[in-house]
């Protein structure tokens, strides 16, 4: 287990005894197969060992066989009939060390633990129906370059560097990286769909720029330059400048 899986295993292991407990104090005010003759003290004992100890017998089951089956049903009945021997057994000994009662296996006792373990078990898995698992929940999403997909149109020395802009020439474009320029083949309209999710401004009807390359803007009469990180200067033209305006170039 990774150790930011920790917190997680441990709020689950709390919610799953709070949900034992629970189902053990209901158990005890119920007084049911006798124990109501008790003392509400002795009740309260007795069932939530049986219930909390019974229920983990159940979830350790559970864990290793229980989560194989597809089904409810069949889930249910699985763990519920293989928990049972050994819940009997659970109490048998609590019996004894509480009441003193002999060491002998009555004869409705086994389906009583059975009917009890359906109940505890249903509820459990009712509980946690539809909670994601936590290895899903623990993985992290894979981030996604969005400039990956055009990168890779150019050359094994610029496929990796750092996109800054692109400009159209011609039937052709001019790639603009950290690493240097390249002269590619492609329409600018398509250059702008692979780099629609990337952050970044068409400034102009030719040039589209990334918006980590921005470094200034300056402003002539409703156009302007657009200063990049590599000196280059980019037009910005009157019907592109509202962009660049909203994001706070000025």
């Amino acid at each position: 287990m990774t150790q930011p899986d920790l917190p997680r295993a441990l709020r689950r292991a709390a919610a799953e005894f709070a949900l034992l407990a629970a189902a053990g104090v209901f158990m005890a005010l119920l007084g049911p197969f006798g124990s109501g003759a008790n003392s509400m003290g002795e009740r309260f004992t007795y069932w939530l060992i049986l219930i909390v100890g019974g229920g983990v017998i159940g979830i350790a089951i559970d864990a290793g066989l229980g989560r194989r089956l597809e089904g409810f049903w069949r889930r249910l009945a699985l763990d519920s009939a293989l928990m049972t021997p050994a819940v009997t057994l659970l109490v048998i000994v609590v019996a004894h060390e509480m009441y003193g009662t002999r060491f002998l296996l009555p004869g409705p006792l086994p389906f009583q633990v059975f009917v009890v373990c359906i109940a505890v078990m249903g509820l459990r898995q009712l509980t946690w129906r539809g909670a994601p698992a936590p290895s899903a929940a623990a993985e992290p999403a894979a981030e996604v370059d969005p400039t990956g997909v055009f990168r890779q149109r150019l050359s094994a020395k610029r496929r990796e560097a750092r996109l800054l802009a692109v400009a159209a020439e011609d039937h052709y474009l001019r790639v603009h990286t950290d690493a240097g320029e390249e002269l590619i083949a492609l329409r600018f309209a398509d250059a702008l769909a692979e780099l629609a999710a990337a952050p970044g401004f068409r400034t102009h009807r030719s040039w589209w720029v990334a918006a980590s390359a921005l470094e200034g803007v300056r402003w002539r009469r409703g156009r302007g330059e657009a200063r990049l990180c590599n000196g280059l200067v980019a037009p910005v033209s009157r019907g592109e400048a509202a962009a660049l305006k909203a994001a706070g170039w000025r």
